[in-house]
C-alpha cells in the first residue's frame, strides 16, 4: 500500500460534523501529496467558500490530527483552499492550536467539543434510525428489535458507525448493550419505538438532505461527483 493510500484511508476518519460522512467520500479531499521524506499536504475544498467556520476548522483539525498519528509521517500540512476565512483557519491548524486562536472572542471552548457532540448525537439517532427501518422492513417486530443486543447488529456500515459514536459520546458499546438506545445511552423500548422512529427519521432527512445539496455544490463548483477518493483525486 502506498503512501499516499495509507493517508487516504486516515481521512476516511475524517467527518463532515453536519452530515456525519467521510470527508473522502463527500470529495472535500482536492489533492494529497505526500514526499519521499514524509512530509503531507492536504488541500480541502468545501461546497462554498462560506461554509460555517466552526465546521471547516473541526474538518481541517481532525484532517491534520489522523494523519499524524500515521508511522512515518514527518510534516502535515492541511490547507482549506477559497474559504472566506481560510488564511484564520489555515494558520491556527497549521500551529495545532484551537478554533479561539483563529477567531478571538468567537468561542469559549477551543475544541468546539459541546458542538461536536450536539451533532454526533444527531448522527447517532439518524444511523440508528436507518439500521431500525431496516429491520422493520426485513419484517422484525418492534418488540424483537428492542430486545437486541448490539452484538447482534449486522456487520454493516451504519451499525459500525452507530457504536462508534457511542464510544465517542461515552455510552455503552458492548455487545451485551442495547441494540438502539436514546441519548442518554437507555435503552429503546418497544412502547415507545414509533414515536421515536418519526423524531428520528426527520433528523435522518435531514442529514440526507444536506449532503445531496452539499454534492451537488461540490459537483457545480468543482465537478467533483465520485464517492471513491481515487476517482475524486485523479
Amino acid at each position: 500500500m502506498s503512501s499516499r493510500w495509507r493517508v487516504l484511508e486516515a481521512l476516511a476518519e475524517v467527518h463532515d460534523p453536519e452530515l456525519d460522512e467521510p470527508i473522502t467520500s463527500l470529495g472535500f479531499i482536492g489533492s494529497c501529496e505526500v514526499s519521499r521524506g514524509g512530509d503531507v499536504e492536504v488541500r480541502l475544498r468545501l461546497p462554498t467558500p462560506q461554509c460555517a467556520p466552526n465546521f471547516a476548522f473541526l474538518m481541517a483539525a481532525d484532517a491534520r490530527d489522523v494523519v499524524r498519528r500515521l508511522p512515518g509521517v514527518r510534516d502535515v500540512a492541511v490547507l482549506l483552499e477559497d474559504h472566506y476565512t481560510g488564511e484564520e483557519i489555515n494558520a491556527a491548524v497549521r500551529q495545532g492550536l484551537g478554533f479561539s486562536s483563529a477567531f478571538p472572542g468567537e468561542s469559549h471552548n477551543d475544541d468546539l467539543d459541546a458542538l461536536r457532540e450536539l451533532f454526533q448525537r444527531k448522527a447517532l439517532v439518524a444511523r440508528q434510525a436507518r439500521l431500525c427501518e431496516e429491520l422493520l422492513a426485513d419484517g422484525m417486530r418492534e418488540s424483537a428489535i428492542c430486545s437486541l443486543r448490539a452484538g447482534s447488529l449486522p456487520d454493516a456500515p451504519d451499525a459500525r458507525r452507530c457504536l462508534e459514536l457511542r464510544r465517542r459520546l461515552g455510552l455503552r458499546s458492548d455487545p451485551e448493550s442495547p441494540a438502539f438506545v436514546l441519548p442518554d445511552g437507555s435503552p429503546l423500548a418497544a412502547a415507545h419505538l414509533q414515536r421515536w422512529l418519526r423524531m428520528a427519521r426527520l433528523v435522518r432527512t435531514s442529514l440526507e438532505v444536506n449532503g445531496g445539496i452539499c454534492r451537488a455544490l461540490l459537483q457545480i463548483r468543482h465537478g467533483v461527483a465520485a464517492e471513491d477518493p481515487q476517482e475524486v483525486l485523479r
